[in-house]
């Protein structure tokens, strides 16, 4: 009995276990962790989101649904990348923010004061 041609090579990568703290994938036999404290993108996804996982290249991972990409190399190493912003954030601005959004739903105006009169801010 003769065996049809051979199909084409695949670059699997497959989700094999979700924790609260990261998933592990299985790649090139081999299964690798991707902790959610490294790679923040996951840490909000659904399990749905986090299992559609593409290997477009051999060293290259997407997740279409969450447009994120990363180096299976970033994986293995994420001391050599550094993944999370250092900057800090703007307080003062989100507070503001959440009082505006906080006065909006209530129906109000926020009411700030310029040289001496008041200013109506919102609908």
């Amino acid at each position: 009995m003769r065996s049809g041609k051979l199909g084409t090579t695949t670059l699997a990568a497959e989700v094999t276990n979700i924790s609260a703290h990261g998933f592990w994938f299985f790649v090139d036999g081999r299964e690798l962790f991707v902790p959610f404290k490294q790679f923040p993108w996951f840490r909000a996804a659904t399990v749905e989101q986090i299992l559609n996982v593409q290997r477009p290249h051999t060293h290259h991972l997407y997740w279409p649904d969450l447009d994120v990409d990363l180096a299976v190399d970033s994986i293995e190493h994420p001391e050599d990348y550094p993944l999370v912003s250092r900057a800090r954030p703007n307080v003062a601005l989100q507070r503001k923010a959440a009082l505006s959004s906080s006065l909006r739903s209530r129906g109000m105006r926020q009411v700030t004061r310029r040289r001496g009169r008041a200013v109506r801010r919102g609908s």
